[in-house]
């Protein structure tokens, strides 16, 4: 099998475009996808390849868009949408929980939606809390919804192509901050199974478990605690839902010791779902409290400082596997 170094958006724009190839009813709108090229490069030349009938430029209307792309998914297309920010999302509210989420279910299953929202979660670099908000631990509270988050350039691509060919409407969350990373990725074509988590980085003492861009961070800690003599489990939730649990309690299971992290807020987050589950499988093999670390519970601020101060960090993570492990 060939190999290939690319940006996690040249990954993405690879996934869109071999969709688009394998699938003529797969078609891509959004603000700037088009003449632009992408607000952050990611369809990069699809408009000269595809032509505007399957590359569409959008006014600033994400309510009519989102809409508008609902109701093709309904009517027999796949619609890709990129959202500018997922921040964005929220103009589009109504359409995305009343109509994209609900309606296999309110139809009795007459009509699928198969949609993939796409574009760039949290925090980048001083955006502010209007463009930094995450969006995963909302979304996942609606049934209907299945929400993907990679943290890599491989994980990317191949999930972005499973979520084209889903039949249900998909959440597909990316990091700003993440999207120059390059990778090695296969030249030959590949799919990554939605709802499947991977163990990054095998060990005995702790579970240490994160997605997206803060896995990174993870990655980090755990070699810093290797230095020590510690041996850090990391495990990349890939699929925020359906949570692929059985990953989890297995590691937890193994090292009896468990740390949580997220870039969302610590009430009602990601990290507090996957913890209770946690406990009601992996109560009695728990030598220890489990912990969180989270955004702090603030909107993101401006400066970059408190920025740096309110985001998970290694150092917080470090501070937390100590803890666990005290």
């Amino acid at each position: 099998m060939g190999m290939q170094t690319v940006e996690f958006r040249e990954a993405l724009r690879q996934a869109i475009d071999e969709e688009m190839t394998r699938d003529s009813r797969v078609f891509i709108m959004g603000e700037e996808v088009a003449e632009y090229n992408g607000a952050y490069k990611v369809t990069k030349g699809l408009l000269d390849k595809w032509g505007p009938e399957r590359v569409i430029d959008t006014p600033i209307s994400e309510n009519g868009f989102a809409g508008l792309a609902i109701g093709a998914a309904q009517t027999g297309l796949r619609p890709i949408v990129e959202f500018m920010s997922f921040n964005f999302s929220f103009v589009a509210a109504d359409q995305l929980i009343s109509n994209a989420c609900k309606t296999y279910y309110m139809s009795n299953g007459r009509f699928h939606v198969p949609i993939v929202f796409r574009g760039p979660n949290g925090a980048a670099a001083q955006v502010s809390c209007q463009h930094s908000h995450c969006v995963e631990a909302i979304y996942g509270n609606l049934p209907g919804f299945i929400i993907i988050s990679p943290s890599n350039a491989y994980d990317a691509k191949g999930l972005l192509k499973s979520a084209i060919r889903c039949n249900n409407p998909v959440i597909f969350l990316e990091s700003e901050l993440s999207y120059g990373d390059k990778m090695e990725i296969p030249t030959e074509e590949y799919l990554v199974p939605i709802g499947k988590a991977k163990v990054v980085k095998e060990g005995k003492d702790v579970t240490l478990i994160s997605y997206s861009r803060i896995l990174k961070n993870c990655i980090e800690a755990a070699a810093e605690m290797a230095k020590q003599g510690i041996s850090v489990e990391v495990i990349d939730l890939r699929t925020i839902k359906p949570l692929d649990i059985a990953t989890v309690a297995a590691s937890v299971r193994k090292t009896h010791r468990c740390v949580i992290v997220e870039e969302g807020h610590v009430f009602a987050g990601i990290s507090a779902e996957v913890g209770f589950q946690i406990m009601e499988h992996c109560f009695d093999d728990l030598d220890a409290p489990l912990i969180r670390v989270c955004q702090r519970e603030t909107p993101m601020p401006y400066s970059k400082v408190l920025e740096r101060e309110t985001l998970p960090n290694k150092e917080r993570i470090l501070v937390a596997l100590q803890e666990v492990l005290a």
